[in-house]
């Protein structure tokens, strides 16, 4: 089978495209027939050598781990009621292939009408949305902002949070990405330029920190104090530092160590937003799909910034 392999660590040229075995479902285990691969920003982060400590990696590696398919065998002792079954999944031996082995009880059928796209893009960034309002509740009339505003997870979050009532935020790079902002009811606020912090309204109760760095130095400082800052990325290349007399004012700082808490509460969170999803009351943004072949350019992309919502790979 095609898959893309990470053969050290470094620049988006070190994927290269390479041919595997196509693995065999072994009892208690199911294989999908992947159509849809996620790229996201961590993807980008461990590749470059710089990944979180929760999540190590050492090359040669397959990246990612999100896919959508169809299933196409089951090993011995799984429900052959499987077999052909559109489902979502992480595959753990790495997601940018053609073929990937999961488990029945990771896996999660995709409602229907529901496309695969969709399902795959709300698969992590949905069920981690929900998991950080869960963790840093928000309530109605609160003013909150989310950094980025329109990427895979922030998109997501950013509905989340109109629909429960909150004065949304949306921080954007460019025009492009402040007018999607506006159309899912966020206020936006391009993050590149100088001064930005004073073009909001003053106090923000709430920060929702996928950046790091200066940008989230500056929208920590926007907090009002008894405000509360929950990190989730760092695009920016380091976690916002949080020292003590931000910790002492606010009523809440949550760093990027409550990823992993996560986890185990997943696949309730899954079927949630795949449910909404289907209803049509959580809508991803799909910003665009690569060839598999082509994933080195999707990492450029996503570190360019050249890039809205969720990235896929088609296989």
């Amino acid at each position: 089978m095609r898959a893309i392999m990470a053969r050290r660590f470094g620049r988006p040229d070190v994927l290269v495209p390479t041919d595997l075995p196509t693995p065999e479902p072994a009892a208690g285990e199911l294989l999908v027939d992947v159509e849809l691969a996620g790229v996201g920003w961590l993807d980008t982060l461990i590749r470059s050598g710089h990944g979180p400590a929760a999540f190590p990696v050492t090359p040669p590696y397959v990246p990612g781990g999100a896919v959508a398919g169809r299933v196409s065998a089951v090993g011995e002792g799984v429900d052959i009621g499987w077999l052909h079954a559109r489902v979502i999944t992480r595959a753990p031996a790495g997601g940018y292939v053609e073929a990937a082995v999961s488990r029945p009880e990771e896996c999660y059928l995709v409602p229907p009408g529901l496309d695969l796209a969709d399902a795959l893009a709300v698969l992590d960034d949905g069920s981690t949305a929900v998991a950080l309002l869960e963790r840093t509740p928000v309530h109605a009339g609160e003013k909150v902002l989310i950094a980025p505003g329109v990427g895979g997870l922030g998109s997501l979050l950013v509905q989340l949070l109109v629909q429960a009532g909150a004065t949304v935020i949306a921080g954007v790079r460019g025009g492009e990405k402040a007018a999607i902002a506006e159309k899912l009811g966020a206020q936006p606020v391009d993050y590149s330029e100088p001064g930005w912090p004073g073009r909001l309204p003053a106090g923000v109760d709430v920060v929702f920190d996928g950046i790091g760095g200066d940008v989230g130095s500056a929208a920590l400082a926007l907090l009002v104090n008894g405000g509360r800052f929950s990190a989730y990325g760092m695009v920016a290349g380091g976690e916002t530092v949080v020292g003590e007399t931000d910790r002492s004012r606010l009523k809440a700082t949550v760093g990027m160590a409550q990823l992993p808490e996560f986890w185990a509460d997943t696949p309730r969170r899954v079927q949630h937003v795949l449910t909404e999803a289907a209803a049509g009351r959580l809508t991803p943004i799909i910003g665009r799909t690569y060839p598999l072949a082509e994933a080195a350019a999707a990492h450029a992309d996503i570190e360019a910034r050249r890039f809205v919502g969720k990235i896929l790979l088609t296989t």
